[in-house]
């Protein structure tokens, strides 16, 4: 096995924070972490060593999932379009080619150690739920699944047969998340009971336009528990996120990457009330912006919160009013603002600032606490080679979508949603009840 790394901590004197604001790499920041591993994949030690690994998708976001994982053993792929399985084998040409993820998954299910699942939002829980029942190791992309209800099955999959499991949210690894995280929890501006967090995204203006199907795409496959329509030349295989029944809008895809960070950093896990508003509800596509409130109890020793997320341009009315050292307006686009009882932290993929500047320039940070990682695909291969934990498994990452889904359905549902997690049930209104989960076309199952 690997020889296990050692956390280095350096000497406290070493992390005084520096009078500039941009802390971590610059390179980082902006869309760039969004798309790329922040730290490649690692070769094993021995042949012997790798994992054999069946992926559930072939190019795009799949395809780099694949990628960074390509020291180990591809053994297969599926994907319903046959010139992407084609393109996406390329690489790995001792890589089986299936069509339909579950005849890959139980032929190959005494061949492979763990399973990649890099589909469509609507295809992620029944692709990583069968992985699972069948004792494979998880690696799947975010959100972590459609619905809040396949949030929590694949959560408790994982636990209850004790796999290694890791949520697509690659900026996870970055160096900056985890100095945001080590400040905020060191105390270094107080107690916390205000974040906001928001992204320029939107996703909306879908609609279906019925076309003749290609040869190469395999529609009913491509629409697994999704509800039954004709082909439509402008979902696959790109726009599917201007639609409801593949998607979640911008909400759906950059919320487990943004409030992630406030997850981590304060600790959240379940939310007690969802309140969600935007623009007028379309039932095919998502709305061209949304703001939800997410009211969050005490947890250990950190305050009740209020935690509020924006997309499609709006953005929290106080942050006009920052500024820099020198006076200026800070120039922020999509990110996080913690609000404390002492000071605040403004942060984005890669860099952060502590506000007032003036006020925090000779401030001590608490030392690293969070060792650097190994990069977020070889922290999941890690965990299965040296029985670790990773740090967006389906507990944590489980959580984070849960939340992510109950803005969805308060804005679809058009109520504000009174959360018993424990018991997965809507207090207040049953039919945002219904929508918790959803019924799955005939011959699919979680």
């Amino acid at each position: 096995m690997p020889t296990q790394r050692v956390r280095q901590y350096p000497d406290k004197k070493n992390h005084r924070l520096d009078r500039r604001h941009f802390l971590g790499t610059a390179a980082a920041a902006g869309a760039a972490g969004y798309f790329v591993n922040p730290s490649p994949a690692a070769a094993s030690t021995s042949p012997n060593e790798k994992l054999n690994l069946a992926c559930v998708g072939a190019t795009n976001r799949a395809g780099a999932n694949i990628a960074a994982l390509k020291s180990e053993n591809i053994v297969a792929i599926a994907d319903i379009d046959s010139n992407l399985l084609n393109k996406g084998c390329v690489p790995y040409p001792n890589a089986k080619k299936y069509r339909d993820f579950r005849v890959m998954l139980e032929k190959e299910s005494e061949n492979i150690d763990a399973v990649v699942v890099g589909t469509p939002d609507h295809t992620h829980a029944p692709a990583a739920a069968m992985a699972m029942r069948l004792q494979k190791h998880c690696y799947c992309e975010k959100p972590l699944a459609h619905t809040v209800k396949e949030c929590r099955v694949l959560a408790e999959l994982a636990i209850n047969n004790k796999l290694k499991t890791q949520m697509g949210t690659q900026i996870h690894a970055g160096d900056n998340y985890r100095r945001v995280v080590e400040a905020v929890q060191g105390g270094v501006i107080g107690a916390v009971k205000e974040a906001h967090v928001w992204s320029n995204a939107r996703y909306s203006g879908g609609k279906f336009a019925k076309a003749e199907k290609p040869k190469n795409v395999d529609w009913d496959l491509w629409l697994g528990p999704a509800v039954e329509r004709p082909y439509s030349s402008n979902v696959h295989p790109f726009n599917w996120r201007r639609f409801w029944d593949y998607g979640t809008g911008a909400l759906g895809d950059f919320g487990c990457h943004f409030m992630d960070l406030t997850h981590w950093a304060l600790k959240l896990k379940h939310p007690t009330k969802v309140v969600a508003k935007g623009a007028t509800l379309d039932p095919i596509t998502p709305p061209d912006w949304c703001v939800v409130d997410y009211d969050y109890p005490a947890r250990e020793s950190m305050p009740a919160l209020k935690l509020t997320w924006y997309d499609g341009g709006k953005k929290p009315e106080i942050l006009s009013t920052l500024k820099d050292s020198n006076g200026k307006a800070l120039n922020w686009g999509a990110g996080q603002l913690f609000i404390g009882d002492k000071g605040m932290i403004l942060s984005n993929y890669g860099q952060h600032v502590i506000l007032p500047e003036e006020k925090f320039v000779d401030v001590d940070r608490p030392a690293q606490s969070i060792a650097k990682s190994i990069g977020h695909h070889n922290e999941w291969v890690d965990a299965i080679k040296n029985d670790k934990s990773t740090t967006c498994n389906f507990d944590y990452s489980g959580a984070l979508s849960e939340a992510v889904m109950l803005g969805v359905v308060s804005f679809k549902s058009g109520q504000a949603i009174e959360w018993d997690a424990e018991n997965l049930k809507v207090k207040n209104d049953a039919g945002a009840q219904q929508m918790i989960h959803k019924e799955y076309r005939k011959g699919w199952t979680l």
